[in-house]
């Protein structure tokens, strides 16, 4: 079955290229490891709501925009060796600077693929 991992994070809008950049390159990693798609989104019509919104779930700053991003594996076993594995290699490191976002206001979760309709998963 397939898993899908799931990850909110604030990023600094100034900061959307130096993202975009290192996101494609860690992106890569996690291809290379064993994922089989990764979609990384930058918020463009984010409303804050009343009662919850991204932005405090993860406490966004002013000056933060909220990335959605997603990883697909064909397995959640799949998952845990290919995290495994992407952390471990070199590649990692030189990926650029994670340091751009506070990655203790990341959420994060793994999901059974319950639908997905449209393009072929």
């Amino acid at each position: 079955m397939t898993w899908i991992d799931g990850f909110v994070i604030p990023v600094p809008e100034a900061r959307r290229a130096d993202y975009a950049a290192m996101a494609e390159k860690v992106g890569q990693i996690f291809l290379d490891h064993g994922a089989t798609r990764v979609v990384g989104s930058w918020g463009a019509d984010v409303p804050r709501g009343e009662i919850t919104d991204f932005h405090r779930a993860v406490a966004a700053e002013p000056g933060e925009a909220i990335v959605f991003s997603l990883i697909t594996w064909p397995s959640r076993e799949a998952s845990t060796s290919g995290h495994k594995a992407a952390f471990a290699d070199p590649r990692m490191t030189e990926a650029g600077d994670m340091t751009m976002f506070n990655g203790r206001r990341m959420i994060m979760g793994g999901f059974d693929q319950l639908l997905w309709m449209g393009e072929p998963t």
